[in-house]
């Protein structure tokens, strides 16, 4: 892109005049370097994918700031999610342990989940849980939740259905 180009692209304009502060204000954030480098150059790619156009400099960065706030939230998120997958891990024999991509794959699933259960009312996430990780019956959930059998079936087809929708989302 030519110069002249440059200083016509609202976009290169505001990568310009904004990229060294948001990058400050992620180093700041994240207390890292690099991460807040990555997460300044997914700010301004996510600026890309939807353009918006902007009064003055300080509802630039206001936009600025909380795109990349959303950014570091997923950033913490997948953090935490590594971290006890990691952990969980450190639990098993080495034999046993995933390859790289293996984890990945594994992470990713469940941030997926996890966003699933985050958009379901709190019981039917909380009934899944309990089915799915606790291994408790719909008795002893109905029990702990305060509603019926018939409810907490309900509420486990709902998260079921969820996640039976991301998975056919992700294969195709």
């Amino acid at each position: 892109m030519s110069t002249a180009a440059r200083q016509t692209d609202p976009i290169a304009i505001l990568y310009t005049e904004h990229h060294s502060w948001l990058q400050g204000w992620l180093r700041r954030r994240l207390g890292n370097v690099a991460e807040a480098a990555d997460l300044a150059q997914d700010t301004f790619l996510r600026l890309l994918r939807s353009p918006q156009q902007f009064d003055s400099p300080p509802q630039a960065r206001a936009y600025l700031r909380v795109v990349a706030n959303g950014l570091c939230i997923d950033h913490w998120r997948r953090r935490e999610v590594e971290r006890a997958w990691l952990e969980t891990l450190a639990c098993r024999p080495e034999a046993v342990e995933p390859s790289p991509e293996q984890r990945a794959v594994v992470i990713e699933t469940l941030l997926e989940i996890g966003d699933v259960l985050g958009r379901l009312p709190q019981k039917a996430a909380s009934a899944f849980i309990m089915a799915q990780v606790d291994g408790l019956s719909y008795r002893e959930i109905a029990a702990q939740l305060g509603v019926s059998d018939r409810m907490v079936k309900k509420y486990i087809a709902q998260a079921m259905l969820k996640c039976a929708l991301v998975e056919a989302e992700l294969q195709g």
